[in-house]
């Protein structure tokens, strides 16, 4: 299935109109699809829903999981600090009245894509390791992340962008692990520190 058909037969399944589905994908699309999203577009929903569909037994609520990847970046604007909490509000401001899911774990899910802590609801942390996954690519496509975010980020000059992200990214090393979950951190964890210390040592050298 396409991104459209995941989306609707989602939005479909916990009570959105047949009617009113089309309209949604279409104010999906078009917030996912502005000049300025070099890397926060569809193709990291994509993504995201490829982990998803992989681990969706491990989660107990995967349809608010699934809803939350698709809204978690619905709000992206690279000079503001609010853009989960913007994201996780437009998420609930969609859903039906008669909505079937559990809106305070949708509206959690969104906002704990902004900090990547350890959450003591798994599902989430699911999330969030699914959303980090690119930074565990091989080293060729984390390069085409990094220069997509810098693309994001183009407002601001390098003597601003570079000290600004590498301290962004020691923030991942500080933790005691990137990926919240096990499964992640025995595939991931050593590959994502040696991407992050490598585009580190690029941005402070």
């Amino acid at each position: 299935m396409n991104l459209k058909e995941i989306f609707s037969e989602l939005l479909l399944k916990i009570g959105f109109d047949s009617s009113d589905i089309e309209k949604k994908w279409l104010d999906l699309e078009k917030a996912y699809s502005k000049k300025s999203r070099h890397y926060h577009n569809l193709t990291h929903i994509s993504s995201m829903i490829e982990s998803f569909t992989a681990y969706h037994a491990q989660l107990k609520f995967p349809d608010e999981i699934l809803f939350s990847i698709f809204y978690h970046d619905y709000i992206y604007v690279s000079s503001k600090k609010d853009n989960e909490l913007k994201s996780a509000e437009s998420a609930l401001a969609v859903l039906p009245a008669q909505t079937t899911v559990n809106r305070q774990l949708i509206f959690d899910a969104i906002c704990a894509t902004q900090q990547h802590q350890h959450n003591a609801n798994e599902d989430i942390n699911w999330m969030i390791d699914f959303d980090l996954k690119i930074l565990a690519s091989d080293w060729n496509a984390y390069q085409m992340y990094a220069e997509q975010i810098r693309k994001e980020y183009r407002i601001y000059p390098d003597f601003l962008y570079k000290p600004g992200r590498a301290k962004a990214l020691k923030h991942f090393l500080e933790n005691d692990s990137i990926f919240q979950t096990n499964e992640f951190r025995d595939l991931y964890e050593e590959k994502a520190r040696f991407n992050i210390e490598k585009e580190i040592l690029l941005l402070t050298s």
